[in-house]
Order: structure tokens, then C-alpha cells, then sequence
């Protein structure tokens, strides 16, 4: 298993972790679980989201099996207006790889992370490592404080 930002900031921090090789196509979240043999519900995915007019996107961590609910994000963040931007515009806004896509790679860069609230119905959760292939699973307390993450109900 290569070593990358996501994992040398993780040892960095000396927080806990296990990284999953999977194949190196885009999988979804549930195809992931599968994969990994745990429930689709600890599998989350990052889903970037775009503010209407002014201001950097956002990074939605969601449990596999829903969706954002933008109306819920925007109330939570206190926008007016939120948008999906096509997978296309997500990897030019995040300079990562749809499948890829980690609030873990994009520390630093601006993003605000906002993630759901039944995240914390579990200790570790997985989420993307940064690149396709590379899932990490890593408990929920060090990847809120990592990212400044607000926890909000922000799916259905």
C-alpha cells in the first residue's frame, strides 16, 4: 500500500487507522461496503456541493446509502442557495478524482466539512483516502476535529 498526503498526515497526527486497497475504478459507496464487508451506513461519501454566487464549495460527508439534502445543508450553514455541480466541475473545484474525492486531501484548502449526523451512531467510520483504491477507516472524533467538521442531519 503506497503511502499518500491523506496517510502521512494521518501517522503525522498518530491517529488510528486502517487503509483498504480496492480497484482503482470509481466505486460507489455501496459497492465499497460490499467490498469491504461492513455496513453500507459506516461507508461515507463526499459529495462536493457549490454555493450559489460567492463563496468556496462545500464538502458533504454522507452515509452511503442517502443523499444530501441541500435544502437541509443550506439551513444548517445558513445559505440561501446550494447546487450539485456535475462530476466534471467537482473534480475541477477539488483538483482530486470523483471516487477520490476526501475532505482529508482537501485540508486547509478552504472547503467547509460538514458532516451527517449519524455519523456518530458509529466509533470509526470509512471514507474516501484521498484517491481512488485507497478507503480509510478511521474513528469519528479524529476526523471532526481533523476537519473542523460541523455535524449536521443533512441527508435523506
Amino acid at each position: 500500500m503506497k503511502a499518500n498526503n491523506v496517510t502521512r498526515l494521518l501517522d503525522s497526527r498518530h491517529i488510528p487507522y486502517t487503509a483498504f486497497e480496492l480497484p482503482a475504478e470509481k466505486l460507489g459507496a455501496l459497492e465499497t461496503a460490499r467490498r469491504l464487508n461492513v455496513s453500507p451506513d459506516e461507508v461515507f461519501k463526499t459529495i462536493v456541493v457549490a454555493r450559489e454566487g460567492q463563496g468556496k464549495a462545500i464538502l458533504a460527508v454522507v452515509p452511503g446509502p442517502l443523499e444530501v439534502d441541500l435544502k437541509l445543508l443550506a439551513q444548517a450553514l445558513g445559505e440561501k442557495r446550494l447546487r450539485l455541480p456535475s462530476e466534471r466541475e467537482a473534480e475541477q473545484i477539488t483538483g482530486l478524482q470523483a471516487g477520490g474525492i476526501s475532505p482529508l486531501a482537501l485540508l486547509n484548502r478552504g472547503f467547509e466539512v460538514v458532516l451527517d449526523e449519524t455519523a456518530q451512531l458509529f466509533t470509526h467510520i470509512h471514507i474516501s483516502g484521498g484517491q481512488r483504491g485507497l478507503n480509510i477507516r478511521l474513528p469519528v472524533a479524529a476526523l471532526i476535529e481533523l476537519t473542523g467538521a460541523r455535524v449536521a442531519d443533512i441527508s435523506r
